[in-house]
């Protein structure tokens, strides 16, 4: 029997490649944004969470944070000095390594980098965290517990058994040790228990200001802006004193 003309193989698994447009869309947000925003802050991350990135997109309303590869924000920004979009640019791009991010805000240079001195937040490790403690649980009853998990707990490992409808450890059990990795099962157990032993933070590299160009070392940074800012208190101060004089 002769072949079909309309007998044609169609490949489910071929899908449309959205790879390139999505990079084209970011490398447009961030050439945008950045005429709107006074400073550029590379950042790194550890313990990433979405949720809590998301958070802070919240918090940071007025500003705009960009975390997608590093290669497609370095190409934003301009990877030489020949096709940076601003002057000094590059040497921000050429600091994107690792798991970081960018934020645009025309904050307080001071402010910005005070405030991320000083944000945490509590989170649940997972698998390959160093433990920051030791956890051991007790022999005896666990009443914080439904008797339905009873079976998902000896899956993970620990020794229990039903004693009158209430889980019970038949032994002293360590769920993990301290500057130990978790594994999978310790960090489900520890999530269970409702111990946040991993910490969400950002901590800045360095900041990019227009007209002024790159800063690496952002302590230094910060120590001018308060020197700045002193130095404007010992302005007002002076002017005080003179409209007094005049006055007198």
């Amino acid at each position: 029997m002769p072949k079909s003309k309309r007998d044609k193989k169609v490949s489910l698994t071929k899908t449309n490649k959205k790879g390139l447009v999505l990079k084209q869309k970011i490398i447009e947000e961030i050439r945008n944004s950045l005429s709107k925003y006074e400073h550029i802050f590379l950042f790194t991350v550890d313990n990433m969470r979405n949720t809590k990135l998301k958070d802070l997109r919240s918090e940071w309303k007025d500003s705009r944070f960009f975390f997608g590869k590093n290669k497609v924000m370095a190409v934003a920004l301009g990877r030489t000095k020949s096709d940076e979009v601003e002057d000094q640019l590059n040497l921000l791009s050429k600091k994107l390594k690792g798991q970081c991010g960018l934020l645009m805000t025309n904050r307080n240079v001071g402010d910005v980098l005070q405030w991320f001195k000083t944000y945490r937040a509590a989170e649940y490790a997972r698998a390959g965290f160093i433990a920051t403690q030791d956890v051991i649980l007790p022999q005896g009853p666990l009443e914080d517990f439904s008797h339905t998990i009873e079976p998902h707990l000896r899956r993970l490992g620990l020794p229990t058994s039903l004693e009158r409808g209430v889980i019970t450890l038949v032994k002293e059990y360590q769920v993990c040790k301290k500057g130990v990795a978790l594994t999978p099962e310790q960090a489900s157990i520890l999530k269970l228990l409702g111990n946040q032993m991993a910490k969400f933070k950002l901590e800045i590299k360095c900041h990019w200001t227009k007209g002024k160009g790159f800063h690496k070392d952002v302590d230094v940074l910060s120590d001018q802006e308060s020197d700045k800012e002193s130095d404007n208190e010992n302005d007002n101060v002076l002017e005080d004193e003179e409209m007094e004089e005049d006055e007198t």
